[in-house]
């Protein structure tokens, strides 16, 4: 069993802002689920930006100190993913990891790991595609956080790699591993801001709920195009108030990604459920969200978008002790089990055909943006109203069947997606990936650059007259003085850009002076004389001081 992990963060900083992504927030919490309940020694994270790693690791620790040894490194350093066996990345796009692995000649060192969060984008469905095209191998993965999603991304793999056979000629799929492995929460945290009695007849009251009245609760983005039509909810909150014979309310915590949207979403409020009493929260500030945990008596969420790939919130609920009424719909299916931590209403697409191809192409071709195309879709996806307002009513009448449902789902919480049960699978699967590694014949390393983009002076190699090799013979030209050319004093600004990639000023006046009375020199011999660690920086060195007509090159 592996004792360290490796982390692909693209930023640097771990925190969240205002109107935060499911996918960041996910994220963020399962870093922290692998730093606490990990079990690992040593965890590096790799940046693209320098970061403290006492700053990683005060946003990862809870309540107790960390165990686990937080390092931080750049995206570059491959030799920490080396050393810790496994890199995850909290994406599904594992191709130029594998690359830099295999230019690196470590095929075989590390496993690559990467997270579905959704499967919607044709971008993103790209990006996953091309682990069939890049040194991806059986011991990587590609986690699917529910059962929908393998099913749909183990089609997507069959149909390009049939289509590559059938291009390409040869009958290999290559594909990563598609493990199972769902998102969690901080089951602890969340059930105890919810069983707060005084906090809940503080929050009903201020809201102008009675001890009898019943509160339904929704929590999340509030998007049309991205998350859920809230039409339907709304009715389902207006029926389920006739079938119950009393009005229902129902607080929507959340942000609006465009503030004008919350216009036309109080518009449908007033249409679709003129005599429910709706609560607009903001679901940003985390104690008025605390509140309503304690607050709500039932979870609402008739989510139809294909952005919705698992579903944090049910989930989150269900650790509240909520009993939740949600659409049949992707993950969803996957964490609440219908008739006893919730009900699920069945949801209804249209077959496959036109127009859904032209609304993808209009997508692909730049004309509409991706909500626009994620929107239409959703537009165009059914969720029963009817079998959500029967199952909201059957809540409504019995604070029993509330309790029970409740129960059951923190239950289902506490044995499926705490995250100290979800990080075990993690474990679990690492040590796995591992033992494939361990008994895998040598795979060819060739090529070890990506032809595609792999060294832009060989990709460009045709552009030049000649490229500098050991056998370029190099020269000060006639009339250069070191101590009074420009390129070697002045310190003009324009001079300094790309410095990093080079020998500084301070190294290439001396290389200048013993060059300027040695005649033609070979590059290979000059070379020899510099420790190996610095000969690429001299190799620039030279052709910058070559651009800026200090020598000369034959």
């Amino acid at each position: 069993m592996s004792s360290e992990l490796a982390i692909h963060h693209l930023g640097g900083g771990l925190g969240l802002g205002p109107n935060a992504f499911g996918r960041d927030v996910a994220n963020l919490a399962l870093y922290r689920a692998l730093a606490r309940y990990g079990d690992f020694d040593r965890l590096h994270m790799l940046t693209a930006l320098e970061t403290p790693a006492a700053e990683i690791a005060g946003t990862l620790q809870g309540v107790d100190p960390l165990t686990t040894q937080i390092e931080t490194g750049s995206l570059l350093e491959l030799g920490r993913a080396r050393d810790a066996g496994t890199l995850f990345r909290g994406k599904a796009d594992l191709a130029e990891m594998a690359w830099a692995r295999r230019g690196a000649g470590l095929d075989t060192s590390y496993s690559l790991v990467g997270l579905i969060h959704t499967i919607a984008p044709p971008t993103t469905r790209e990006e996953i595609a091309q682990a069939s095209l890049a040194p991806v191998h059986p011991w990587d993965a590609i986690i699917c956080t529910s059962p929908a999603v393998h099913d749909s991304i183990s089609a997507l793999f069959e149909g390009w790699t049939d289509y590559l056979g059938e291009r390409f000629g040869g009958a290999k799929r290559p594909m990563p591993q598609l493990p199972i492995l769902p998102l969690g929460v901080e089951l602890d945290e969340i059930a105890a801001l919810a069983d707060r009695p005084a906090v809940r007849h503080a929050a009903r009251a201020r809201l102008g709920l009675g001890e009898d009245d019943v509160l339904a609760l929704w929590v999340g983005r509030l998007s049309f195009y991205e998350k859920a039509t809230p039409q339907p909810m709304f009715r389902a909150i207006e029926e389920a108030g006739r079938l119950a014979g009393r009005p229902l309310h129902f607080a929507l915590a959340g942000w609006f990604p465009q503030e004008s949207h919350r216009d036309y979403f109080e518009e449908a409020g007033r249409a679709y459920a003129p005599t429910s009493t709706l609560h607009w929260i903001d679901g940003n500030d985390p104690v008025l969200l605390g509140e309503m945990w304690a607050a709500a008596d039932i979870f609402l969420s008739l989510v139809d978008n294909i952005q919705e790939t698992f579903g944090l919130a049910p989930v989150e609920a269900m650790a509240a002790g909520l009993p939740v009424v949600a659409s049949d719909w992707d993950g969803y299916r996957y964490t609440i089990r219908h008739g006893q931590e919730g009900f699920l209403a069945p949801t209804l697409i249209p077959s496959p055909g036109p127009p859904s191809v032209v609304l993808l192409r209009r997508h692909l071709q730049r004309i509409d943006s991706y909500q626009a195309y994620a929107g239409q879709l959703a537009q165009h996806t059914a969720v029963d109203v009817g079998a959500a307002a029967r199952g909201l009513a059957d809540l409504a009448a019995s604070p029993d069947l509330r309790r029970r449902m409740g129960a059951a789902g923190r239950e289902r919480v506490r044995q499926t997606f705490d995250w100290k049960q979800v990080v075990i699978g993690y474990r679990d699967l690492f040590d796995s990936l591992a033992e494939r590694r361990r008994q895998a014949p040598a795979p060819s390393l060739s090529p070890r650059l990506n032809p595609v983009h792999g060294d832009p002076f060989r990709d460009h190699g045709s552009f030049a007259t000649l490229s500098l090799t050991a056998d370029t013979q190099i020269a000060v030209r006639p009339g250069i003085d070191p101590a009074t050319d420009p390129a070697l004093i002045s310190g003009v600004t324009l001079d300094a850009y790309g410095e990093a990639w080079r020998l500084g000023r301070a190294d290439l006046i001396p290389l200048v002076e013993g060059l300027r009375d040695a005649g033609w020199r070979r590059v290979g011999d000059l070379l020899a004389t510099v420790p190996p660690p610095a000969r690429a920086r001299t190799t620039y060195g030279l052709v910058w001081l070559c651009k800026m007509g200090v020598l000369a090159w034959r």
